[in-house]
């Protein structure tokens, strides 16, 4: 497949002269769901900001590929840690607030809001306000709103870092049910290593300072009994040796602190 996003010898730095991460070379291909992890400090919220043009680099090029022009669309969205809905707004007007600015009829508007919370389990839920909705019923909404602009591309920076373990295992769940339904390519930065290898076709982690990447992990296991298989724990250790190993590596050196 080809790729839909590719990093060629990437930096980026926040005062011009250090570099959160340097030589950075990545690529997600159509349709798969890489995940990342690594060292505090490594850039990985970064990554994903320079990716959707939120902030800018200083070295090498980020190449989105763009197969569908359309001007009802956007190419990439992003969600966020915090669903950050908007108080005064109802669940579907949070909802196409990333249609703003873009030319969809009020007709399409709505067909996008039932579509979406069809797509995140909360149908029905478009009239409520935010704060009648849990930690978890906000996330799913964040996503609904991320869907809504019908992206080619999704960038998820810890969607799911903060909300209950069993909340979590369920937004794991209906993530990977929106990806096999939708096809989206999904780039998904995470602390936790056994979400990273239960999501993700590859792991990639970053490590060192300035940050780069140190080693990917291929992740194969048949996903309908992924978590409960002797291999998955065997990844599962396999990548956190390696995350261990560049800590270590990333003590010994100083710089800045990026998430």
């Amino acid at each position: 497949m080809a790729a839909v996003i590719r990093t060629q010898d990437l930096a980026v730095s926040y005062d011009g002269r250090t570099p959160i991460f340097y030589g950075l070379d990545l690529a997600v291909e159509e349709g798969e769901l890489v995940t990342v992890v690594g060292v505090s400090g490594a850039g990985k919220s970064t990554l994903l900001r320079v990716i959707a043009d939120l902030i800018p680099s200083f070295r090498g090029s980020v190449k989105v590929e763009h197969p569908r022009q359309d001007p009802t669309r956007r190419q990439i969205a992003m969600v966020f840690q915090a669903a950050n809905l908007m108080p005064w707004r109802r669940v579907g007007d949070n909802i196409t607030l990333g249609l703003e600015g873009i030319e969809v009829s009020e007709n399409v508007k709505r067909e996008r809001i039932d579509w979406t919370l069809k797509l995140v389990g909360l149908e029905g839920y478009g009239d409520r306000w935010p704060y009648q909705l849990s930690g978890g019923q906000r996330q799913r909404i964040g996503i609904a709103r991320a869907l809504a602009v019908d992206p080619d591309i999704l960038l998820m920076d810890e969607p799911f870092g903060a909300v209950d373990a069993i909340t979590r295992t369920g937004l794991q769940a209906e993530l990977l049910r929106i990806w096999a339904e939708t096809g989206k390519s999904i780039l998904f930065v995470t602390h936790d290593i056994e979400e990273a290898v239960y999501l993700g076709d590859r792991v990639v982690l970053l490590g060192d300072r300035p940050g780069r990447i140190v080693q990917e992990y291929p992740v194969t296991i048949d996903r309908a009994t992924r978590r409960e298989s002797a291999e998955f724990a065997r990844k599962v250790e396999e990548v956190r040796a390696g995350l261990q190993a560049a800590i270590q590596s990333a003590a010994a050196k100083s710089g800045p602190v990026a998430s």
